[in-house]
């Protein structure tokens, strides 16, 4: 196979349909970065829910060293304590699952949303410890709006500090959370729609300026794969460029927005971090990839047959 041809006619096809190719990259660029953005939302979702809860949970908080409510006044909660609420748990009818959140759990989910840039705060964050934190009940309920009953069975038990329940908080969040992130991903299908009907009407005229060189070449023998060769490293160069345009918004959203402004102002839930933003450029990378080349292998076999 000469490569020199399949370079040639690369440069070639990029300069007879640039206004085509400059389109594609466009479409596929706003469309993988709304991708992306979607699956950043999602992502962020998930964290929030695993640092707060989900609207069918409640908290229940177990006394500690540091606790001073009045089921409190002996300090640290007991095993037996603990064997009583547990008992109470599995025997309430609006209890559907439970878990228990161990103190070095409940301090890792904490250093992971207290993040600050301010020197005295970082010295009285780094004084914190696990053995500092609370102990606590994760309660999975089976109807959100049946809570009062376990809620008032363990509120006042031995050993339990508080019980938290900020559905009625956070279900705005998660709702609008869910807006923005279905409402992206919808969009983004549609201009994924767009990127694929884009790819084929660019294969399209591009085989017909190209028919009597592809003529020839068939005439002289020359393989499927030798003909589409420079079709698809135009699908590839106008993909490769969509996703790296891609990738550097998401990058520059999540160091402007994260992590210059959102994480050192906010420290109310977990934010999305670089893994985040590194799994959703992967993402966005093969479906970049999948939308230009598999519409150009589909159109290739159609429109060189001549």
């Amino acid at each position: 196979m000469q490569l020199t041809y399949v370079f040639s006619e690369l440069g070639n096809g990029l300069k007879r349909n640039v206004s085509m190719t400059i389109a594609v990259i466009v479409t596929i660029f706003v469309s993988l970065t709304l991708v992306g953005m979607g699956l950043l939302l999602n992502a962020q979702a998930h964290k929030a829910e695993d640092y707060w809860g989900s609207k069918l949970q409640i908290t229940v908080f177990l006394c500690n060293q540091n606790s001073s409510t009045a089921n409190c006044v002996n300090g640290e909660v007991t095993a037996a304590q603990k064997n009583a609420i547990q008992q109470v748990l599995r025997s309430n009818s609006e209890v559907a699952s439970w878990r228990l959140q161990s103190k070095q759990e409940a301090y890792d989910k904490w250093k992971a949303a207290y993040v600050s840039n301010d020197a005295t705060e970082k010295r009285v964050y780094e004084s914190i410890k696990p053995s500092d934190m609370q102990e606590s009940y994760w309660v999975q309920l089976k109807d959100p709006n049946k809570f009062l009953g376990i809620k008032s069975a363990v509120e006042g038990l031995p050993g339990v500090n508080t019980v938290r329940d900020l559905r009625e908080v956070l279900k705005p969040i998660y709702f609008w959370m869910n807006v923005m992130k279905w409402g992206a991903i919808a969009i983004a299908s549609f201009l994924v729609i767009a990127a694929i009907l884009q790819v084929g009407n660019t294969i399209r005229l591009a085989a017909f300026a190209r028919r009597r060189e592809i003529g020839i070449m068939r005439l002289v023998g020359a393989s499927s794969l030798y003909i589409q060769l420079p079709f698809l490293m135009e699908s590839l160069v106008a993909a490769l460029i969509g996703v790296a345009l891609s990738a550097v918004t998401i990058m520059a959203f999540m160091w402007v927005v994260i992590y210059r402004t959102l994480r050192p102002s906010s420290n109310i839930v977990a934010w999305v971090d670089w893994g985040d933003g590194a799994w959703a450029i992967g993402y966005i990378a093969m479906i970049g990839l999948a939308l230009t080349l598999v519409p150009t292998l589909v159109m290739t076999r159609k429109y060189l047959k001549v």
